[in-house]
């Protein structure tokens, strides 16, 4: 898939913002692709950081379903799998997952199946340029524990032919996911507080650039608007140099000429590349770049994480499903309806943070939701395993009301070896929940080969 491109071209108003984000909204086709963090542990210290190339070492030189292989600042380990149909997505992916794992596995090491580090402190291994800039402009606590700390689940969605459609969709049933496959309840070896840490974590970063994206019903308006008010964090002066925003502008402010990227009155006007790498810097629930991203979903068990997939894929994809569950968001509202679009108040998103599925509405919309995938899926191309996987998921969290992070906060999971340590994949090599293999394309046509973007 060909990405939003940019030149050096320096942008005249913000009519060309406006051209930027209709860009980041065209209509695409049906596949998804996957992004899994997963946090790297001793198995006989996991209080001891891992040093990256420890991991490095520990990995297979090629992963059988082709995925792509990063690094996360902290030292978390990123798999970035191959776009397509969901079954041929999750079966590759799977198959790599599986691979990984035997191979860390042999080396001493394991995957956390976690979206906050339980137990380490932020401890940031990549000192790149562009790393080096952001922690200064994050700041501390925040910063370092999302940069070194946190892991997720991205799902990356094509548009469809309403692409509206989608992008509504994602931000409605967001609180919901997000209480759903809660799963970072802890910190420090202690209760964290909320039932998705890692989404508190990223709430208390600077909000310009984390809240969800204003709706009022034109997409591309309202990313448009979004990336002019956001505060620059950084300014790319080249690709081995990143100059640090620290006067608290806004992109807008840059366009305008005013107070602007540190620099003052008569600095250089921002390009259309400046305004695609400003895009970069910005985390959303929702991300749209092309396709969307769905950057909300705490990381889960290596052998769970299909499930994080499948239901979001079919809720945001399939018109029957996303229907069915929207109705069902908006029968269980907290604010009265017609007020804004569901998933769009941060409060929403607190809600399902703090609370999961013990949250009475998140729950009875929770139940509506599986049900619409569980019918969904099969229309889709799931595989038999995989709407088994979904169900089995539904009976032991979301009938019970008990996110994942429910289960990790009991003493039993807090022991000497803890339910979020990964003690060895299930399924066998190249199998899994999905079954099946098949071709795919990426999603992400930037080539990043390090940390978030």
């Amino acid at each position: 898939m060909i990405g939003v491109t940019a030149e050096s071209t320096p942008l005249r108003d913000a009519s060309e913002v406006a051209d930027h984000a209709r860009r980041c909204f065209r209509p695409g086709g049906d596949r998804v692709g996957v992004e899994l963090e997963f946090l790297v542990f001793d198995r006989a210290n996991t209080a001891g950081h891992v040093p990256l190339e420890r991991t490095r070492r520990a990995l297979p030189a090629r992963l059988p379903g082709g995925s792509r292989v990063t690094f996360e600042p902290g030292g978390q380990l990123e798999l970035s799998g191959p776009a397509g149909p969901l079954l041929d997505t999750v079966t590759r992916l799977t198959a790599d997952v599986t691979a990984v794992r035997d191979g860390l596995r042999a080396a001493g090491l394991a995957l956390g199946g976690v979206g906050l580090d339980p137990v380490r402190v932020p401890c940031r291994q990549l000192v790149l340029p562009r790393y080096e800039a952001m922690a200064e402009f994050l700041g501390v606590p925040y910063g370092p524990l999302m940069m070194c700390c946190t892991a997720s689940i991205q799902v990356n969605l094509d548009l469809g032919e309403r692409p509206g459609d989608r992008w509504e969709r994602a931000h409605a049933l967001g609180p919901v996911l997000l209480a759903a496959f809660a799963n970072s309840p802890l910190s420090g070896g202690r209760p964290h507080g909320w039932m998705s840490g890692r989404q508190d974590v990223w709430t208390n970063l600077d909000p310009t650039r984390t809240r969800p994206v204003p709706a009022t019903g034109d997409p591309a308006a309202d990313w448009a608007e979004y990336l002019l008010d956001a505060r620059l964090m950084l300014v790319r002066e080249d690709t081995e140099s990143y100059r640090p925003v620290r006067d608290g502008s806004t992109f807008r402010d840059w366009l305008a000429g005013g107070r602007a990227a540190d620099g003052g009155p008569g600095t250089r006007r921002p390009t259309a590349e400046d305004l695609a790498y400003h895009a970069t810097t910005l985390f959303p629930p929702v991300r749209p770049r092309g396709w969307l991203e769905i950057r909300y979903l705490d990381a889960q068990h290596p052998d769970t994480w299909p499930v994080c997939v499948a239901v979001t894929h079919a809720l945001v994809v399939d018109d029957r499903a996303g229907d069915a569950a929207m109705a069902a968001v908006e029968a269980r509202r907290s604010t009265p309806p017609g007020t804004q679009r569901p998933g769009t108040q941060q409060h929403e998103w607190d809600t399902a943070a703090r609370c999961g599925l013990e949250d009475p509405r998140l729950r009875g919309a929770a139940e509506a939701c599986f049900r619409a995938a569980l019918e969904a899926l099969p229309r889709l191309g799931a595989s038999p395993a995989l709407v088994t996987e979904v169900a089995a998921f539904a009976d032991r969290h979301v009938t019970t009301g008990r996110s994942p992070a429910a289960y990790l906060m009991a003493p039993a999971a807090r022991r000497q070896t803890p339910a979020w340590l990964d003690h060895g994949p299930d399924h066998g090599s190249g199998g899994g929940p999905g079954g099946g293999h098949g071709p795919g394309h990426d999603l992400r046509p930037d080539g990043r080969q390090e940390g978030h973007a």
